[in-house]
């Protein structure tokens, strides 16, 4: 039982002659012939991978929905501030009904989902014309969970002067 040590093997060769110097063969096979050290054991474990597969399932797509959802009310924060910028630009610059155009555009770019439970409100001071919009997070599996998350945007821009 002579064990070389090199690079590539060091580990190995002791491993090995731990398991000779153990089952007294000094083959490695612990005496049954086959290469397999532990007869048997191959087939009790047959589908493990699967029914551990199995087990895992609902919690990955668990995981995923919730991964979804923050992606929703990522897009929605993107969504309501671009939409109050719209507004403000379509308002701002609106020689009659600013408020009417600024709602229009506010409204214009929504995916139908948002714009459902959207609010939009128009307004503005003497040098700025404001725009604030209200969107809903729409929920991915309605009976799941309700949310119920509002995520505002604001945006103003300045009046043009109307010659």
């Amino acid at each position: 039982m002579t064990t070389t040590r090199t690079a590539r093997s060091g580990i190995r060769g002791r491993a090995t002659a731990l398991r000779d110097r153990r089952d007294g063969t000094g083959t490695g096979n612990r005496g049954h012939g086959s290469g397999n050290p532990w007869p048997g054991k191959r087939d009790r474990d047959r589908g493990q991978t699967a029914i551990e597969f199995l087990g895992m399932t609902p919690f990955i797509i668990l995981i995923m929905l919730v991964l979804w959802e923050c992606a929703l009310i990522g897009y929605t924060f993107s969504l309501a501030g671009n939409a109050a910028d719209v507004g403000a630009r379509k308002g701002s610059g609106a020689e009659f009904g600013a408020s009417a155009a600024c709602r229009a555009g506010a409204m214009k770019d929504l995916p139908d989902a948002w714009a459902d439970e959207a609010s939009v409100r128009c307004g503005g001071g003497s040098g700025l014309y404001e725009a604030t919009v209200k969107l809903k997070v729409p929920v991915l599996v309605p009976g799941l969970f309700d949310l119920d998350t509002e995520i505002t945007g604001k945006a103003g821009s300045p009046r043009e002067d109307q010659r």
